[in-house]
């Protein structure tokens, strides 16, 4: 009897006691206060029960985890199938349920329809790439938001300002193609091929030795005609040296005189324009030249009348057809002479087809022995020295011969003209202009002391 009290009172108990909300919700979620207070609306929103809401969002959830999307978005075709003739590898594929099965494995196995996050896309994720926001377009919007970006050393950077100081630098092409290339990988894409130019290099057509050798006329005891000949050749060379020496001081003369004349001009143009000046007349002279010389009437324009429109019109319509009769009998005289044009044609173009082979012969034989005197580039190939002796200082004898010329600037020219070394103009080493400074110390008086 007693149990059966307690019973009836432990049921009579939660009977009148009042229903409190569970402390966990269906999805998952903290549960509210049941009854909470409702004075505001903002306390209201607070302590509104939403649980249908949000168990009718889970249910959504689930559909989409399992199909991939709402089943109300798809068609019956999709969600019904008539089975006519079965399919024996259906049991296999349906799962085999089983108490023994860890809940590790069957959380894992438990896959969802919907892809998953990804925070960066890589060339090999099959999904649909999100689209990634590139830095030109981050800083517009930051400037759009006006917004301050952090930069090295937790400083501000100014993104008016590209590269001046701490502003954003521009990213560098290696930067923009990192990732592109692996480093690491067995398979070497193949590069591009350099296409050639269509000049010839100069050097497969240069026949000149590394050593050439010196001419007859540079020997201790030289025949007479090759001594002579080879004065006569630096004759020559010195004489063209001083007349492009004389030319280019004439010249820096002549630039030196319209300075000067120019300056002139300027000074004479501060005190006053030349030809400017008005002389001053008498009131007596002004109303005498007045009274004598009247100004001429100026004379306007007549309007041509329609007769003479006509006529101006026939004279333009008689020269129109005298020139297309004048071109129509030039044709017909061209027309007759055809033939004998297009042989004058073909004799022109043989004449300057022979001409240009001629030149191309001349340039390649000109070619053959270096590219002494032409200018590649800004500078031309120096010819070199000629070393000669005269008549007086020729030594019949090698011991009381003196050495001429400089073996290493022979060498040097020598690939110059061989197209091995690109000319430069002689770059002298500086002279240091800080003079050294010496300091005589009052240490080495003071012998008295102990070192």
């Amino acid at each position: 009897m007693a149990v059966s009290k307690s019973s009836s009172a432990v049921s009579g108990s939660a009977t009148l006691a009042p229903t409190k909300k569970a402390s966990v919700s269906l999805t998952g979620a903290p549960a509210q206060r049941s009854q909470g207070s409702r004075k505001s609306k903002r306390a209201w929103r607070k302590n509104v029960d939403i649980e249908p809401v949000e168990e009718g969002l889970e249910g959504l959830r689930a559909e989409e985890r399992v199909t991939g999307t709402f089943l109300q978005n798809k068609k019956d075709e999709e969600l019904f199938q008539v089975d006519v003739r079965g399919d024996d590898e259906v049991r296999k594929t349906l799962p085999k349920f089983s108490e023994r099965v860890l809940t590790s494995t069957k959380i894992l196995s438990e896959r969802s329809a919907v892809p998953a996050v990804f925070s960066r896309p890589t060339a090999g994720n099959k999904l649909e790439k999100r689209k990634v926001v590139s830095h030109e377009d981050k800083s517009r919007l930051l400037r759009m938001g006006k917004r301050l970006r952090r930069g090295p050393f937790n400083a501000y950077v100014d993104p008016d300002q590209v590269g001046e100081g701490s502003a954003m630098l521009e990213l560098s092409e290696a930067a923009k193609k990192a990732g592109e290339y692996d480093v690491w990988a067995e398979d070497v894409p193949d590069r591009p091929m350099v296409k050639a130019p269509q000049t010839e290099n100069p050097r497969t057509h240069i026949a000149l030795s590394a050593v050439p050798s010196p001419h007859e006329g540079t020997s201790y005891n030289p025949p007479l005609t090759a001594h002579q000949q080879l004065l006569r050749t630096a004759h020559e060379k010195e004489e063209q040296r001083l007349k492009a020496g004389e030319e280019l001081e004439a010249l820096k003369a002549k630039l030196d005189k319209a300075r000067a004349v120019a300056t002139a001009e300027t000074m004479a143009a501060l005190d006053g324009v030349p030809g400017m000046k008005i002389d001053e007349v008498a009131e007596g002279q002004a109303d005498e030249d007045d009274a004598t010389e009247p100004l001429p009437p100026k004379k306007m324009p007549s309007r041509k009348t329609k007769q003479q429109r006509r006529k101006a019109e026939r004279l333009r319509a008689e020269k129109r057809a005298l020139a297309e009769k004048a071109a129509r009998k030039r044709m017909l005289a061209n027309v007759d002479s055809a033939k004998a044009l297009r042989k004058s044609i073909g004799r022109n173009l043989a004449t300057r087809e022979r001409l240009r082979a001629q030149r191309q012969a001349a340039l390649q034989e000109k070619l053959r022995q270096g590219l002494a005197g032409q200018k590649i580039g800004k500078h031309v190939v120096p010819e070199g020295a000629i070393d000669v002796q005269l008549g007086e200082e020729l030594s019949e004898s090698l011991r009381a011969l003196k050495p001429e010329g400089n073996l290493f600037r022979d060498r040097f020219i020598n690939m110059q003209h061989r197209a091995l070394i690109e000319p430069h103009a002689p770059n002298p080493p500086k002279k240091n202009r800080r003079k050294t400074k010496e300091y005589e110390k009052h240490s080495y008086k003071r012998f008295d002391r102990d070192s």
